[in-house]
C-alpha cells in the first residue's frame, strides 16, 4: 500500500509540473502571409487567459498537497497501532488485566480488557474487549479459561478439585490411612456476557458454566468425559433512577458483594467477594448459595443499595434413630432432577434483604433470611399396638401395625441474620470478616451442615448454625496474589426423646456412641471398593474449622489474555459432639477428623 501511495504522489507531482511547463510556454509566432492568405487565423491566447489557468492548476496542487498530508497521517497512525500491538508494554487493556485481589472481574474469575472513555460512557456502556462482538445494537462478550489442576489430600474422600468439608473421615475409617492425588481440568469454565442500551435501561445477560458434575457414564479411567454444569443464567434490567430487576440462577443476595449490590458493576465485571481459592468449594466459613432467583436492587447515589430477593428453597437433613413417623420429601423425579438424590417439599421461597454501604472507607452490608420447612408427621406410623388399648388417635386392635391414621402437615420458620465488612488498603491489603447465624440455615455455607433434625414425634427440630470467615488477601505486585482465609461452621445439638423406642433421636444427642470412632473395620464386601462403615461411631459434625493459604503468579498478563499458576494449602478439622463410650484418648472426649489438601492450578484466561 506505501508503494502504491508513492507512485500515485510521484505521477501526480508529474502531472501537475506538465501542465505547469505547457502553461509557461511562450506564445505562437505570428502568421505568415501564407497562413494569412489560405485560412483564417486562430485565435489569440491572451496573457490573462494565461494566468487564470496557472491560478487553476496552483489550486489543483494545493489539493493534492493537502491529500497527501492526510495520507501520511493515516499511514502513521496505522504504524503505530501494529507497533503497540505488537510490543509487550503495558497499555491501558493490559492494565486492567493484571487484576489483583482487590480489582474485580468478570464472573467466575474471567477479566475485561480496559476500556477507553468513550467506550464508557452512560450512553453504550458496552463491554469492550479483544473478543467482544457487537451485533444489532448489543455486545456479546465470551470469556473463562482453560485449566489444569490437581489436588493431594492426606486423607482419602474419593473427590476431585471440590473438597466435601463434612466427609472428612474419623480415626478410625480405612479411607483415613490412605491419601489420594486427582488430576482435573473440569474446573474450566465458558461465560458469556451480552449487554446493550435503550433510552434510559442497561439491557444484561451473563451464562456461565464448568465441568464438575458427572453423568451416569462419567469415568476417570479412559476418557474423562464429565458432564457441563450451569453454573450461572441470568438477566438484568438496570434503569438510570437506580432501580433494577434480576432474573435467573445467580449467586445467592447472601453472597457478600465488592461494592454496592449488583452482580456486576457498571462494566459487566463479576462484583462478589469470593475467596481466590483453587478449591471449587471455596473454604469454610464462606456464606454463599447459588440458585434460582428473582431480585429487586434500589441504589441511592454510589454510598448505599438496597435490595430484597426471592430464591429457591431446600432443606438438607441429618438425624438418627427415628422411626418411620414423618416424611421430609422425596427422590429426585427422573425426568428433570437427580434420582439418586432427595429434594425437600418446600412449602414457600427463601426471602433475602440486604442493605449495602460504601462510605468511603470500606464495604459493609446487613442481611436477613427467612425460610420455612414443612413435614408430614405419622402419629401411628411408628406404633406396633399388641394390645386391645389405644394409644392416641391410633386405632385399637391386637396386632394392628402402622398406618397413616391421623397424619398431619406441620411447619416450622426458620431463618437468621448476618453481616460483614471488607476494606482495601492502598489498594495492596484488602482485610474482610463475615459471620451469619440462625436455624435451619446450614445449607448456606460450603461444609454442607444440616438445617433440619427431626423429633421423636416426628415433628421438626431445626437446627442452630453459625458461620464465619475471616480474609487477608495481599496484592503484592502486578504479578503476584498472596490470600489467607480461616473459617469456621457450628451446627448445634438437635436432640429429642422418642417415647416408643425409648431412645434419644436427633442429632448430636448425648447419649449416641461414638466408642467405635477410632476402631478399624475390615470391608464386609470383598469387592476392593466398599469399605465398611464404622460400628458404634455416630459421630455428629460439631464444628468444620479450615484455614488456607495460596498464591496466584501471572506469567504474562495483556491484550492476549493472562496465564497464570497458583498454589493453596488447607487444614481442615472436623470436631464432633460428644458421645457415650470411650475413644482413643479416654472417655468423654469428642472424635475428630482431620485432613491436609495442597492444590495446584494452571490456567490460561481468555482477555
Amino acid at each position: 500500500m506505501k508503494a502504491t501511495n508513492k507512485i500515485l504522489s510521484t505521477a501526480l507531482g508529474l502531472a501537475v509540473f506538465a501542465a505547469g511547463a505547457w502553461a509557461e510556454s511562450p506564445a505562437s509566432p505570428a502568421p505568415t502571409a501564407k497562413d494569412a492568405a489560405g485560412s483564417p487565423a486562430p485565435p489569440s491566447i491572451t496573457a490573462a487567459d494565461v494566468q487564470s489557468l496557472k491560478d487553476a492548476l496552483a489550486a489543483q496542487q494545493l489539493q493534492i498537497e493537502r491529500l497527501s498530508k492526510q495520507l501520511e497521517r493515516q499511514q502513521a497512525q496505522q504504524a503505530a497501532a501494529e507497533a503497540a500491538s505488537k510490543a509487550d508494554t503495558k497499555p491501558a487493556a493490559q492494565q486492567v488485566a493484571e487484576i489483583g485481589v482487590s480489582t474485580p472481574v468478570q464472573q467466575d474469575g474471567t477479566p475485561v480488557a480496559a476500556q477507553t472513555p468513550s467506550e464508557q460512557s452512560p450512553s453504550a456502556s458496552p463491554i469492550e474487549g479483544p473478543l467482544t462482538i457487537h451485533f444489532r445494537g448489543i455486545n456479546i462478550t465470551p470469556g473463562g479459561y482453560a485449566a489444569a489442576e490437581f489436588v493431594r489430600r492426606s486423607r482419602a474422600l474419593s473427590a476431585d478439585l471440590p473438597t466435601p468439608f463434612n466427609s472428612a473421615t474419623m480415626p478410625g475409617a480405612s479411607q483415613s490411612q490412605l491419601s489420594e492425588f486427582f488430576g482435573s481440568g473440569r474446573q474450566s469454565k465458558v461465560t458469556t456476557f451480552v449487554n446493550g442500551r435503550l433510552k434510559n435501561v442497561e439491557l444484561s445477560s451473563y451464562v456461565s458454566a464448568d465441568f464438575l458434575s458427572a453423568g451416569v457414564t462419567s469415568t476417570s479411567t479412559s476418557t474423562n468425559s464429565y458432564t457441563l454444569r450451569l453454573r450461572q443464567a441470568w438477566a438484568q434490567a438496570k434503569f438510570d433512577n437506580g432501580w433494577s430487576f434480576l432474573g435467573g440462577q445467580v449467586w445467592s443476595l447472601a453472597t457478600e458483594n465488592g461494592k454496592g449490590i449488583s452482580p456486576d458493576d457498571d462494566l459487566g465485571r463479576t462484583n462478589d467477594a469470593r475467596p481466590k481459592t483453587i478449591d471449587p468449594s471455596y473454604n469454610v466459613g464462606f456464606v454463599f448459595s447459588r440458585q434460582y432467583g428473582i431480585r429487586v436492587t434500589k441504589t441511592f447515589g454510589d454510598k448505599v443499595a438496597f435490595a430484597v430477593a426471592m430464591e429457591n428453597a431446600q432443606g438438607t437433613l441429618a438425624t438418627h434413630g427415628n422411626g418411620d413417623n414423618f416424611l421430609l420429601g422425596n427422590a429426585g423425579a427422573s425426568n428433570s432432577y437427580n434420582t439418586t438424590s432427595t429434594y425437600t417439599f418446600n412449602p414457600s421461597p427463601d426471602l433475602i434483604v440486604k442493605v449495602a454501604f460504601d462510605p468511603g472507607l470500606g464495604h459493609y452490608e446487613i442481611f436477613g433470611l427467612y425460610d420455612r420447612f414443612t413435614d408430614r408427621i405419622f402419629p401411628c406410623g411408628e406404633v406396633a399396638l399388641v394390645s386391645s388399648a389405644a394409644t392416641g388417635p391410633c386405632p385399637s386392635g391386637v396386632g394392628t401395625g402402622p398406618n397413616a391414621v391421623g397424619a398431619f402437615n406441620a411447619s416450622k420458620n426458620g431463618g437468621g441474620a448476618g453481616a460483614s465488612a471488607r476494606w482495601n488498603l492502598a489498594k495492596k491489603v484488602t482485610f474482610g470478616v463475615k459471620g451469619f447465624g440462625g436455624s435451619g440455615v446450614g445449607r448456606y455455607a460450603p461444609g454442607g451442615l444440616s438445617d433440619v433434625s427431626i423429633n421423636g414425634d416426628g415433628s421438626l427440630h431445626l437446627i442452630k448454625n453459625l458461620i464465619g470467615l475471616a480474609a487477608l488477601e495481599v496484592h503484592a505486585s502486578k504479578t503476584l496474589d498472596i490470600y489467607g482465609y480461616g473459617g469456621t461452621e457450628y451446627a448445634g445439638r438437635a436432640a429429642s426423646f422418642d417415647p416408643i423406642s425409648k431412645k434419644e433421636v436427633g442429632y448430636g444427642a448425648p447419649l449416641f456412641n461414638n466408642s467405635g470412632c477410632y476402631t478399624e473395620v475390615p470391608p464386609a464386601v470383598n469387592t476392593g471398593f466398599t469399605p465398611t462403615s464404622l460400628s458404634s461411631c455416630t459421630a455428629d459434625t460439631r464444628a468444620l474449622i479450615e484455614g488456607t493459604v495460596g498464591f496466584w503468579y501471572r506469567f504474562y498478563s495483556g491484550p492476549r489474555g493472562r496465564f497464570q499458576f497458583g498454589t493453596q494449602y488447607s487444614y481442615l478439622t472436623r470436631d464432633t459432639w460428644s458421645g457415650v463410650g470411650f475413644t482413643k484418648t479416654g472417655p468423654g472426649v469428642t472424635p475428630e477428623g482431620i485432613d491436609n489438601m495442597v492444590f495446584t492450578s494452571f490456567r490460561y484466561i481468555l482477555p
